[in-house]
């Protein structure tokens, strides 16, 4: 059971993206179970299309804004404000709601003064709505923020830790650390992931929680008797490893294979992308049909005979841990094909829900597209094995449910107290 008039801050670097579903569908089970969530963002959208199910969010959105675009106010003396001017108000704001703020500056050494400033309006306005716990999403500069809200507040807060900010080179191990270790507790989305941060950073307060899908918004239909279609959806970068499944297609088609496949997305390798299709001859066959809606994605997958994720490690560490379109695409019916990158094999479980090959191996790719386009048995096999799995283990009522229960504090009374020391 939720207690009663419990709020949680739920703080991204950025809200919406076209990119995140998973959070949404987070935020939005959270809601139908009643929770009263608040969305700070640390930067303003720059997608240029979002997906529709964003309208159905109620917690209100605030856009935290940096040291140089500042706040009204009445702290402010100076006749030209700059960005240090705009820093040193926030920081006397802060200061008036939440005693022995300037003692608590300590734990701040070392960070990035939009960091700092951000963190400081997100402690005034924890203070203020009198918000119970603060979840970040990704453990970069949204965990970076909400740690030290956390410090200045005494609010626990918490982090979903993704692969971005687990395995890619940018990460910092000592400040990685830091936030595992002051966190309430860290959750993350992988087995792969939970292993490898027990491992690296003897963390002991980390929780595997899979993302989930509203299964009640995906229908299931068999693949029987499909046209030869392939669909892979995702942002035109690196680590989706598209330009193998360009290759595979351009093995296919020198094979004699009539068919054809659609990259639903945009992305920085767009334009690279058309010049490998338009190098292979594949023009007829290989289709970049850009951004599309939600609801617009699952038709084409579902008119699909197989969803690709052929994903790889990046050249910078970067790589995928479960993407949330093959969850999708397992709950809508259609035959998977992915690859044996971090968490992957979780979910496409070899010949069971789907089919696994190596990365960085077009050869083998199409091997396993040919033997799903010869195989009409073995797609609706693997289908409906695939949608079980994902009712069993990836319904995202459930999956929040778990998450939800453990932004309850162990003893209320304490985090009451805590409250009261800092003047909640």
């Amino acid at each position: 059971m939720l207690q009663q008039s419990m709020r949680v801050a739920y703080v991204l670097k950025r809200y919406p993206r076209y990119s995140e579903t998973f959070i949404v569908n987070e935020i939005l089970a959270h809601e139908a179970a009643g929770l009263e969530i608040e969305i700070f963002a640390l930067r303003p959208p720059c997608d240029t299309h979002f997906q529709n199910i964003i309208s159905q969010v109620r917690a209100p959105v605030t856009y935290i804004q940096q040291p140089d675009q500042g706040r009204n106010s009445a702290s402010l003396t100076s006749p030209t404000p700059t960005a240090a001017s705009y820093f040193w108000a926030e920081l006397q704001e802060a200061s008036q709601v939440i005693p022995g703020f300037w003692s608590k500056l300590a734990v701040a050494q070392g960070e990035l003064d939009g960091t700092v400033y951000q963190a400081a309006w997100l402690a005034r306005e924890v203070q203020l709505r009198r918000i119970d716990h603060i979840h970040a999403h990704f453990g970069s500069i949204a965990t970076s923020v909400a740690r030290l809200a956390s410090h200045f507040t005494g609010v626990p807060y918490s982090f979903t830790a993704h692969a971005k900010d687990i395995f890619h080179e940018s990460v910092q191990p000592q400040e990685m650390q830091r936030k595992l270790a002051d966190a309430a507790f860290v959750v993350t989305v992988s087995d792969y992931n939970l292993r490898y941060l027990q491992q690296t950073y003897k963390a002991d307060r980390v929780q595997r929680i899979y993302n989930g899908l509203d299964l009640s918004q995906l229908t299931y239909r068999s693949p029987h008797n499909h046209p030869l279609r392939i669909i892979s959806v995702s942002r035109l970068v690196e680590k989706k490893g598209l330009s193998d499944l360009i290759d595979a297609c351009a093995i296919l088609q020198q094979q004699g294979w009539e068919f054809c496949c659609q990259l639903v997305g945009t992305g920085p390798l767009e334009a690279s992308l058309r010049q490998q299709i338009d190098r292979l001859g594949l023009q007829s066959v290989v289709e970049i049909v850009g951004p599309r809606p939600q609801n617009e994605v699952f038709e084409l997958v579902q008119q699909a005979t197989i969803f690709a994720a052929p994903c790889v490690i990046g050249s910078d560490g970067n790589r995928d841990g479960l993407p949330t379109v093959l969850l999708e695409a397992m709950a809508l019916g259609t035959p998977c094909i992915a690859t044996d990158v971090t968490g992957i094999p979780e979910l496409v479980r070899h010949e069971q829900t789907g089919l696994i090959v190596p990365q960085h191996d077009p050869q083998q790719l199409a091997i396993a597209l040919q033997r799903l386009f010869s195989d009409d048995a073995l797609r609706v096999t693997l289908s409906k094995q695939a949608r079980g799995l994902i009712e069993a283990e990836f319904d995202i009522h459930r999956n929040a449910a778990v998450l939800r229960s453990r932004f309850q504090p162990a003893d209320p009374t304490l985090h009451q107290k805590a409250l009261q020391e800092v003047g909640g």
